[in-house]
């Protein structure tokens, strides 16, 4: 008898709020996932419309014309390289408006979170995830967008296993653990500086460190899962979004080989579990166990 993968069973879904976010916060961690035997399944709320062009070598007439069209394109391709299963909830892309200025009509940002939170709590009763990642308070990083993710993500955390809530949207079932995303701490950023300054290279992390708004929220990374030998995947998971990476821009300007030396985990805070885990932790399974009868095929 063929010894079943590691993972067998497990069921990971990651929640963003555009495609590309699961290709720079994560993705080493799905791979790495996937390659152990784990299912793994991004939803992600908005098609990235009203985003801008960040590689200039794309920066060519037609293509903001044809941006949802590329985006959706560029996913598509992310999720192959990643091995992993991604579906687009159907929100729009609410841009980046200013502050004090109300979003767009009909955009995901002008959504209440608990009518929003419908869809995704849809793709949990049918995926029926044992855990659940997305962003945390502050998003990440501020884009309304993300923020709404967040929000949506704890409503639907929170309702998907009551079967009071959501009439019509499948069976309930709760995941057992809910994690926020805490790639790119300031405690990253000045490992990544300092190895890459000690190796005479030029350092964008430096004029990161130079801006950070330490009156931002900080969540403390409670999981780091070792996955550096799946950092190349993950680039190219992130080059191929042409639209919005650019291969010679400062976000990929460490060499890989340096920062798997420098930094070999992704990272993440548990935020909400339903089974005993010991912290800190280096696995998002640690404490789940998997019944025979959860090991059936989910669509």
């Amino acid at each position: 008898m063929t010894e079943a993968p590691r993972r067998s069973g497990q069921r990971l879904m990651a929640v963003h709020a555009h495609p590309d976010d699961e290709s720079s916060k994560g993705a080493a961690t799905m791979a790495k996932y996937v390659a152990e035997g784990a299912d793994v399944l991004v939803c992600t709320m908005t098609g990235g419309e009203r985003g801008d062009i960040l590689n200039p070598a794309m920066d060519r007439p037609g293509v903001r014309r044809e941006l949802p069209r590329l985006r959706r394109e560029e996913m598509d391709r992310a999720r192959e390289i990643l091995g992993i299963r991604q579906r687009f909830l159907g929100f729009v892309d609410s841009g980046l408006f200013g502050q004090g200025t109300a979003p767009p009509e009909g955009s995901f940002a002008a959504q209440d979170p608990v009518v929003a939170a419908r869809p995704l709590v849809h793709a949990i009763r049918e995926f029926r995830p044992h855990i659940l990642v997305t962003y945390d308070t502050h998003g990440g990083y501020p884009h309304p967008d993300h923020v709404m993710t967040h929000r949506v993500a704890v409503e639907a955390f929170a309702t998907a296993g009551d079967a009071s809530r959501h009439h019509g949207a499948g069976d309930p079932w709760q995941p057992s653990k809910l994690y926020y995303i805490t790639a790119f701490s300031k405690a990253y950023f000045k490992a990544i500086h300092q190895a890459m300054t000690e190796a005479g290279l030029d350092s964008p992390a430096g004029e990161v460190l130079r801006e950070w708004d330490d009156s931002q929220p900080t969540w403390v990374s409670t999981t780091r899962v070792e996955c550096a030998g799946y950092f190349p995947i993950r680039r190219q998971a992130q080059l191929a979004h042409r639209t919005q990476v650019d291969p010679n821009g400062p976000a990929l300007a460490c060499p890989l080989s340096l920062e798997q030396l420098t930094w070999p985990t992704e990272d993440y805070h548990l935020a909400v579990s339903r089974v005993r885990s010991d912290l800190p932790e280096d696995d998002l399974f640690a404490g789940i166990t998997v019944e025979r009868a959860d090991l059936t095929t989910v669509r």
